[in-house]
């Protein structure tokens, strides 16, 4: 089952992850796309463990992934199921299991000073280092999405979910956004996907 991942990691990191793989009680299932995460780990009823992967990730970022819950798996195992999730715990072992993958044989040399930088502390999602975020995003397949910093002030644009927002002011990191059927105010960090709204579709609406 653990060979049909060949497909989604670089070529070098094959060998490496199937043998961290290799416990009889541990099922990976690749899955279509969700918005919302790019992967997870979970303890099943049955005492079994299972990891999912969205089968749309670009192979740099599936193997982040698949290492970021493989570590929730074995900081479970090692630390008992009372560790907080993106613990102390998880973080070291985040970091001592991506470790002998940080090199040029399995990432773009243009990744690894950012990996580097972020694996030095592993945060709950990569997708909140921006940078590293962006760098990743240059991998994947073609799409009609815009970043939010590329959206004009004042431009209207729409979320997966159809929400609609109003982009407003930078604040320090992040961008300001008024949802236009509520007039809340929400802010998204720079790498946030979004849909532009042609100014003359916003005023049809």
């Amino acid at each position: 089952m653990h060979n049909s991942l060949v497909e989604y990691i670089p070529d070098y990191a094959t060998d490496y992850v199937l043998n961290l793989l290799t416990h009889d009680h541990l099922a990976v299932k690749v899955k279509q796309e969700r918005k919302t995460r790019h992967g997870d780990y979970r303890k099943l009823p049955n005492g079994k463990h299972q990891i999912t992967i969205n089968s749309n990730l670009n192979k740099y970022r599936f193997l982040i992934t698949l290492i970021h819950e493989i570590a929730h798996f074995e900081a479970y195992k090692n630390y008992s199921r009372f560790i907080k999730p993106h613990g102390k715990e998880w973080k070291h072992t985040f970091q001592r299991l991506m470790l002998p993958v940080l090199n040029p044989n399995v990432f773009p040399s243009e990744l690894l000073p950012l990996l580097a930088k972020h694996f030095k502390n592993p945060k709950a999602s990569s997708d909140t280092d921006v940078k590293l975020a962006l760098a990743l995003k240059r991998y994947d397949e073609p799409n009609d999405k815009t970043y939010i910093f590329e959206v004009p002030k004042g431009s209207f644009f729409k979320l997966y979910n159809g929400r609609i927002f109003k982009k407003g002011e930078k604040r320090r990191t992040r961008y300001e956004g008024v949802e236009v059927a509520s007039g809340r105010l929400y802010l998204f960090n720079p790498n946030a996907e979004v849909e532009l709204i042609p100014a003359k579709a916003e005023v049809a609406r």
